[in-house]
């Protein structure tokens, strides 16, 4: 069983000087629940090598059993610092895709036509596609077979415009996920802020927040019949 994982490479956050990236916790725990699972674990990025970690999700209030085994993980350190980059991989041989989020992928993934194709054709291959948090970003340009939006008629969630309020970004993103997954014609919900909550919907998984990781990565696997 193989899942691909991929990460931004986007470090900028918006015009505030202030660097982003990645979230620590929702690379950590999905990695971790895929790893224990007996998963070989692929990652990429768009630019290759290692992705930008915000900084923010280093601060001790963030900080998982999860996060603390990353760090003293040498060999998950090591692939972190040499994904491959994302225009050299395909969805041939993988089993599924996953998206961790963090403001990064607002930037790069939601834009990005390779992201964009794989998710296509992972979905056309009937294969789970997971993101969590700010992720599901990356689905805002992802079409169906028909042509419409991949989300449209679909049960989706995804970091709420609430949460996104209380982290004081709403004026800096390019755009709110809450808000693009509803005009692509997803059926959104959302649990109160920070509490766990996943939609799933056939192959497609997401994930509300970074509490929602780990249960967002088990639906991956439970689709895997793992």
């Amino acid at each position: 069983m193989k899942v691909l994982m991929i990460l931004t490479s986007h470090d900028q956050l918006g015009n505030t000087g202030h660097k982003t990236g990645f979230w620590l916790e929702e690379f950590a725990a999905p990695y971790y629940a895929f790893l224990d699972a007996g998963v070989e674990i692929t990652l990429a990025t768009p630019k290759g090598g290692k992705p930008p970690v915000d900084p923010k999700s280093f601060e001790a209030d963030f900080q998982t059993d999860s996060t603390r085994r990353l760090d003293a993980d040498a060999s998950a350190q090591e692939a972190l610092a040499n994904t491959k980059k994302l225009s050299s991989v395909t969805a041939d041989g993988f089993d599924a895709v996953f998206y961790p989020g963090g403001h990064g992928p607002l930037w790069d993934l939601a834009e990005d036509k390779h992201s964009i194709s794989l998710i296509e054709h992972f979905y056309t291959l009937n294969k789970p596609v997971g993101a969590v948090c700010h992720a599901p970003a990356v689905l805002r340009h992802v079409k169906n077979k028909n042509g419409e939006s991949l989300v449209k008629g679909k049960k989706v969630t995804g970091f709420s415009n609430s949460e996104e309020d209380a982290v004081q970004l709403t004026n800096v993103v390019p755009f709110l996920v809450e808000d693009m997954l509803k005009t692509n014609g997803g059926n959104y919900s959302k649990v109160d802020d920070w509490q766990i909550h996943v939609a799933v919907d056939g192959m497609l998984v997401t994930g509300q927040n970074p509490a929602s990781s780990e249960a967002t990565a088990e639906a991956v696997l439970k689709l895997l019949g793992k």
